[in-house]
């Protein structure tokens, strides 16, 4: 006779929605579900350690006596218009442990360093106008203007950014996924970025499965809640003209201006030529989304408040329909230093050669098990 293990039927639901999966999505590997859920039967242990794999649930949890309370480890500053702010997915909150862990190790080895602050953090405040606050952070990363339009796409940008914020001491860490794990992708719907802000180790996420061009955007604007020394989870909607929260306003307004300077902008802006053709000329030349370009143009009063929002409607489903083309993938060795953070890879990578971390706790970290794997990325990064 199988054994089988006493669950409350509710948990099995609750792990199954907060997956957000539906009883059909997992009726092929668990055609028992409903019966499951209905309490007239249950599963062996073997089937619930699997059961919990599949929805990213903790075994422990599915003997509790009714679902716990999950909430964010940071402040939720998301915005979605008139939409209610959803429980945070698996997804998000392993996503956000994750880099916890990274930061904690990386603060961990700057204290036995000896390192100093990192200038940056907190070196802001709300009462600062969005204009000297994007010009004081745009100098702090030495990311003008000049600079960014010789960068030849919006990736090159991007890539421009986080290098400099990490010269700045902010580890820059930009997934489209959780973890190595290929099959969970990140959905830029629920989170654009978060801030886990710390005086030595401060860290930025950026989710990797938006556009290039929107991931620039939440990159500065992370950047913008690392200068108000406070961390959040964010997601910039920037066809939302009331900000519900002071802080998201602001950190928009910072990151649009450290972007798209209005005065540039102005200089810039044809308005004899066609709207589409602007918004396309000029996201270019800025490196950043028609939509940030979009929404300077209103900032600037340029256009009305009808044509932004008429303009910005069909520029979103246009992206987002770009979006759903977009092919994952790319070189393990080449994505995986983005993922954890190009800075956090390298230190990390040489106190383990250097015998001060264990190798099995680097592995862990860098989201691989091989030898193999570290020694090549160590070759790739050009530390040894």
């Amino acid at each position: 006779m199988v054994d089988r293990v006493s669950v409350a039927p509710q948990m099995l639901a609750w792990a199954r929605q907060r997956s957000g999966r539906t009883v059909a999505d997992l009726a092929g590997r668990f055609p028992k579900l409903d019966d499951w859920e209905a309490g007239t039967r249950l599963p062996t242990m073997h089937q619930l350690e699997d059961y919990a794999q599949a929805t990213y649930t903790p075994v422990g949890f599915f003997f509790l006596p009714e679902p716990p309370d999950e909430r964010l480890p940071i402040p939720d500053l998301r915005t979605f218009g008139d939409e209610p702010v959803l429980t945070p997915t698996p997804d998000l909150l392993d996503t956000i442990y994750e880099c916890e862990h990274r930061q904690d190790w990386f603060r961990r080895f700057a204290e036995a360093e000896g390192a100093d602050t990192v200038s940056l953090v907190g070196s802001l405040a709300l009462d600062v106008d969005a204009r000297v606050a994007a010009s004081q952070l745009r100098d702090a990363l030495g990311f003008d203007l000049t600079r960014r339009v010789k960068f030849s796409n919006w990736t090159e940008a991007l890539s421009g950014l986080a290098e400099r914020a990490e010269d700045a001491g902010v580890l820059v860490m930009i997934s489209g996924i959780v973890g190595s794990n290929t099959r969970r992708t990140l959905n830029p719907k629920e989170f654009r970025g978060f801030a886990l802000v710390d005086e030595i180790a401060p860290v930025v996420f950026v989710n990797g499965a938006d556009t290039k061009a929107a991931q620039i955007f939440t990159l500065a604007h992370e950047l913008a809640h690392v200068t108000l020394g406070g961390s959040a989870v964010s997601r910039p909607d920037l066809g939302q003209l009331e900000e519900s929260s002071e802080t998201e306003r602001w950190c928009n307004q910072v990151a649009a201006e450290l972007l798209v300077p209005l005065g540039s902008l102005q200089e810039q802006y044809s308005t004899d030529s066609d709207l589409t053709v602007e918004l396309e000329r000029l996201a270019k030349y800025y490196k950043v989304s028609t939509l940030v370009i979009l929404r300077r143009i209103f900032d600037a009063n340029m256009i009305s408040r009808r044509e932004f929002r008429r303009a910005y409607d069909r520029e979103y489903a246009r992206i987002i329909g770009l979006l759903a083309e977009k092919s994952p993938g790319g070189n393990f060795y080449n994505t995986l230093p983005v993922r954890v953070s190009k800075k956090f890879a390298r230190v990390l990578i040489t106190d383990t050669i250097e015998g001060n971390t264990l190798h099995r706790e680097a592995f862990r970290l860098l989201g691989f098990k091989k030898f193999s794997a570290f020694e090549e990325l160590s070759r790739r990064l050009e530390v040894s």
